[in-house]
């Protein structure tokens, strides 16, 4: 369990991964809607993902063209520390926007540029 949670601390000691943890909290999201917001490289972001994703924090699935990526809710430890971190971002003003900008992203108009 020691090993399991210092994944998830050391996943989460990262300021980008906390803001893909924080869009995530509002819709699934590809690879390029997150780097659009977030103004990263793709192999940035890619990379975060994997953090994440190894921790057991974001899962993903293949939607067609895309791979989508959202919260893992399969097990509650994880599920409830992504909820407290999504709690104290909640009044974070550039979260918040950024939550926006998660919500309005569309990767086919995204993907056409």
């Amino acid at each position: 369990m020691l090993s399991k949670v210092e994944k998830i601390l050391k996943a989460l000691g990262d300021k980008s991964r906390l803001r893909i943890i924080n869009m995530l909290g509002e819709k699934s999201l590809c690879v390029c809607e997150i780097k659009e917001v977030l103004k990263l490289s793709q192999s940035t972001v890619s990379g975060h993902l994997r953090v994440l994703k190894d921790a057991e924090l974001v899962e993903d699935e293949k939607d067609g063209l895309w791979v989508e990526y959202r919260l893992c809710k399969d097990e509650k430890f994880n599920s409830d520390i992504v909820n407290l971190i999504r709690e104290a971002l909640e009044s974070d003003r550039k979260m918040e926007e950024e939550r926006e900008m998660a919500l309005q992203a569309n990767r086919e108009v995204i993907c056409k540029r």
